[in-house]
């Protein structure tokens, strides 16, 4: 594999045909948003979430209890919300990371939806033990929207002993509605 790098790579002025010119693969941040925008529906405010932070972890540990998969989407981040509401003042998103929208969903997603699925084979179902939760650092304000985590859920298992798990990605507030950003969790 190594001689097939090292042959596309030394072509030459030789390999590309003639009157070819190079064509810059960088889109401007604004035509990156504008497309991602395209491709879901307008939207300039949360729905489905929770109107506190309280509410919203309750509302998810209910609902993995009880295997709720519908509920559990609700409280995420829709792409819409995303591509409207969230990205366009992430740090991700500007300089010096400038991660377009697309790459920044596309990881957003996959993580969360390895999450969630990791969420309903190990937590689903079952009662969980739920004493608290805590959302470690300060807040973050990126614009209208106010970012917390990571936060960590309290557990009391049938020993007595209480565990920390991070069973969500980060939670986000804008104008008084909360919704999770990810399911990225760390369960093995």
């Amino acid at each position: 594999m190594a001689a097939v790098a090292l042959m596309t790579g030394c072509g030459g002025a030789e390999a590309k045909p003639a009157g070819s010119r190079v064509v810059d693969s960088i889109v401007p941040r604004d035509t990156a948003i504008a497309r991602f925008q395209r491709a879901a529906p307008r939207v300039d405010s949360f729905a489905g979430g929770a109107g506190t932070r309280d509410a919203l972890v309750l509302g998810f540990v209910t609902a993995l209890e009880r295997g709720d998969t519908v509920t559990l989407r609700s409280l995420l981040l829709t792409p819409s919300e995303f591509g409207w509401l969230y990205y366009p003042t992430n740090p991700e998103g500007l300089p010096p990371y400038s991660l377009t929208p697309q790459l920044m969903w596309f990881m957003l997603e996959g993580n969360s939806s390895r999450g969630f699925t990791r969420l309903l084979l190990k937590r689903s179902g079952v009662p969980l033990g739920y004493t608290g939760y805590r959302c470690e650092g300060d807040p973050s304000r990126q614009g209208t929207n106010v970012v917390w985590g990571p936060c960590l859920v309290l557990r009391r298992l049938e020993s007595g002993d209480t565990v920390a798990e991070r069973l969500f990605g980060l939670i986000v507030e804008r104008d008084g509605e909360y919704k999770f950003v990810s399911y990225a969790n760390r369960l093995d």
